[in-house]
């Protein structure tokens, strides 16, 4: 689903109202315990100040721009241990989260060079069939980078929407057991569940990318998804793709496969996010207007689009987006929240191999064995 906002001499804007309360208080001390907030805002307020005292301590700084792309992952991330984390000592804590926000940047540089646009890789495209989105809007950025494009969208009356679903899987699972490197973009209309434009449920996707592994069953070695990047714009694609993440991983295990290789995984908004686009013209969503305003349309181009250009670059370019920056001279020192319902804020997600789990296990103190997810938000 995507929310519209419609310019022009007769605008009319639509507006969503955001879900998230205001309660406060959520970080208080209880006893010699720090609680980690649900709020997001108030984790910003009394939990992130002592993170960064933490950080600073301890002479492992995190640039301001860093900290602010990669803090609602450490909250998120803070989130999945609150048991953990609400049983150490207080003091404990930021020290803890501060381990983990250096622990997401090492995966953030680790991931940084992976390429999403490059000379040999394929591009794999569905556009959403009732809006005036047009292939171009992704085989121009492919070709310009190399690229062999394929884009699924049903724009003729003898197309079906489940026909163009079934071609797009199929698409999908061909590059998945083929291993060759591949881009997915999908632009148009989400919901945590599926694809909205083609009613394509995360477990149709996860069954596709498992492809020939799945139905082989029992596998010797594990599914290697690692080639692959897949990139939603669409409304709640964070939740999407999460929910697809983890399906991967079930049903890999279900089939009897090893553990499975995760693809990197690129949504244009958070969890609980509208997606937005301009109706003016072509019907292209925020945050993919602003990657092919980034890459495609300035000059120079680089050699190649990459995760860090994503994570980085469109990230802070999308910031603005219900927000309005605050300057001391010439220099923005923070922003103002002016219309939360706007703010979009994607997100990237990286596989973590055994090595990488291991290691936030020590930091979160936890058993070896204890089950972690095989992806992580780096922001």
């Amino acid at each position: 689903m995507h929310a519209i906002r419609i310019a022009g001499p007769l605008a009319v804007a639509v507006t969503v109202t955001c879900l998230t309360g205001g309660t406060t208080g959520l970080a208080a001390r209880a006893a010699d315990r720090l609680v980690v907030p649900e709020e997001f805002g108030v984790f910003q307020r009394d939990v992130s100040p002592l993170v960064k005292a933490q950080l600073e301590t301890a002479q492992l700084d995190i640039p301001a721009k860093t900290f602010l792309q990669i803090e609602p992952a450490l909250h998120h991330l803070a989130l999945q241990h609150a048991d953990r984390l609400s049983a150490l000592p207080a003091a404990d804590v930021p020290r803890t989260l501060a381990a983990l926000a250096r622990f997401i940047d090492r995966q953030r540089t680790a991931a940084g060079q992976r390429p999403v646009f490059a000379p040999g890789r394929d591009v794999i495209g569905l556009l959403d069939p009732d809006r005036g989105l047009d292939p171009k809007a992704i085989t121009a950025i492919a070709a310009a980078y190399g690229c062999a494009a394929t884009v699924f969208k049903r724009d003729t009356a003898d197309e079906t929407i489940a026909g163009v679903a079934d071609e797009f899987l199929a698409a999908v699972r061909a590059a998945a057991t083929s291993g060759r490197p591949t881009t997915i973009v999908v632009l148009g209309h989400g919901l945590p569940t599926e694809i909205q434009s083609y009613g394509i449920r995360f477990e149709r996707l996860a069954d596709a990318l498992l492809g020939d592994q799945a139905a082989a069953g029992g596998a010797a070695s594990p599914p290697d998804l690692g080639k692959l990047v897949l990139v939603c714009d669409d409304c709640f694609s964070a939740d999407f793709l999460i929910n697809l993440q983890n399906a991967v991983e079930r049903r890999s295990r279900d089939h009897g496969l090893s553990a499975v290789a995760l693809p990197a995984c690129i949504a244009g908004t958070n969890r609980g996010r509208f997606g937005f686009a301009d109706a003016r013209g072509a019907f292209v969503p925020h945050f993919w207007k602003d990657v092919v305003e980034l890459y495609f349309i300035r000059r120079p181009r680089p050699a190649a689009l990459v995760l860090q250009n994503v994570f980085e670059n469109v990230d802070h370019m999308m910031y603005g987006y219900g927000r309005a920056p605050i300057f001391e001279g010439t220099k923005v020192t923070g922003w103002r929240l002016i219309d939360p319902a706007a703010v979009q804020d994607p997100v990237t997600f990286v596989p973590l191999d055994a090595a990488a789990r291991d290691e936030l296990r020590a930091i979160l103190g936890l058993p070896a064995t204890a089950p972690l997810p095989g992806w992580l938000d780096i922001g």
